[in-house]
């Protein structure tokens, strides 16, 4: 299986690059996951919050194809606790699932047609994050998600 977390804009604060980095690194030791950046829109200044989720939306859905699983990472999702989510991408594992792609927006969420094309929502946190730093965050739990798998000494319950 292969993961992807796809996210709009670059991210501008160093500190968040080599903690993304960093747990990237890791996480080549138990799957194939890439993290793919789309360029930011142009000209948000002229545009309606609407109007900026359709264009993201637009580039979003040509980065995804019919076959893989979409998660949306949204405030409105479900939560997991690090167990459960490290459960839940072990059960996608053993599923008939070839590639997970989670998906983080710009600022204002998501456009209908995202959330049409979704195949599940989910939560890091009733908080709300900027989306760069939520990027660091989600690599994060997602290396914790295997160590738990393999019962390594990083996740303490």
């Amino acid at each position: 299986m292969k993961i992807t977390l796809l996210c709009i804009g670059k991210t501008d604060e160093g500190f968040v690059q080599t903690g993304i980095t960093n747990y990237m690194k890791r996480l080549k030791h138990y799957i194939n996951f890439e993290m793919l950046v789309l360029p930011d829109i142009k000209n948000v200044k002229n545009l309606s919050q609407d109007q900026q989720k359709t264009k993201e939306g637009e580039l979003i859905l040509k980065q995804i194809s019919t076959l893989d699983f979409v998660i949306l990472l949204d405030e409105r999702g479900k939560e997991f606790r690090s167990l459960d989510f490290s459960k839940f991408i072990e059960q996608k594992l053993v599923s008939s699932v070839n590639h997970l792609v989670f998906v983080i927006g710009g600022p204002y969420g998501f456009s209908p047609e995202v959330y049409a094309r979704a195949s599940q929502q989910i939560s890091l946190s009733k908080m709300t994050f900027s989306h760069q730093m939520i990027r660091m965050f989600f690599v994060e739990q997602l290396y914790r998600a295997f160590t738990i798998m393999r019962n390594e000494p990083y996740h303490h319950e």
